[in-house]
């Protein structure tokens, strides 16, 4: 979380990942993971700073994720599982995200500090972890941040800086995924 608060006040400019003079959200975790494993996973092929475009079959920045990030271990009821899609969501975020609704649900885990301490009671989105966000119902997952602990997250969008803000209900219920940076322990 430290590293990603460094890029706190970075500009926005879109597709760039350079701390202090510019980057979009996709740019601050590119940076953080270089900073984390000496170099970007890969380059990231060509994309809009629209929201509103229809969503494609391939879902580029999920797939990229799932490529280069670890998919969290969600501790339920004493047990841990592997997030099978790295998706946890509430029954309207999962209809947003595509998914039936089905299955495991943010509310259904708890955080394996196990006092609730979560807007909702017993969210497992732990600090440092990635979250990416589709927007718009029918667009791509198209936004991401960092979970930065007492439900806040650190991201960067159009208009502004790279900010540290709250993690309120209308971002969790737009959450398609969330994951982690390999190699790095709590």
């Amino acid at each position: 979380v430290a590293l990603a608060r460094a890029w706190i006040g970075t500009p926005y400019v879109h597709q760039a990942s350079a701390k202090g003079q510019g980057t979009d959200c996709l740019g601050l975790i590119r940076g953080v993971y270089r900073e984390l494993h000496g170099a970007d996973p890969e380059a990231p092929p060509p994309y809009t700073p629209d929201w509103n475009e229809r969503r494609s079959a391939e879902e580029p920045l999920l797939s990229a994720a799932r490529r280069h990030l670890r998919e969290p271990k969600i501790h339920r009821a004493g047990a841990t599982q592997s997030g099978a899609s790295g998706v946890h969501l509430p029954r309207r975020a999962a209809a947003r995200a595509g998914h039936s609704g089905e299955g495991p649900r943010v509310r259904d885990f708890v955080a394996p500090r196990g006092d609730g301490s979560g807007i909702w009671g017993d969210e497992s989105i732990k600090p440092a972890q990635i979250l990416i966000f589709r927007i718009v119902t029918d667009g791509p997952a198209k936004h991401c941040g960092i979970a930065a602990g007492d439900d806040r997250f650190i991201h960067a969008y159009a208009g502004r800086a790279v900010i540290e803000g709250w993690l309120s209900r209308w971002w969790m219920e737009r959450i398609a995924g969330v994951f982690e940076f390999p190699g790095v322990e709590e």
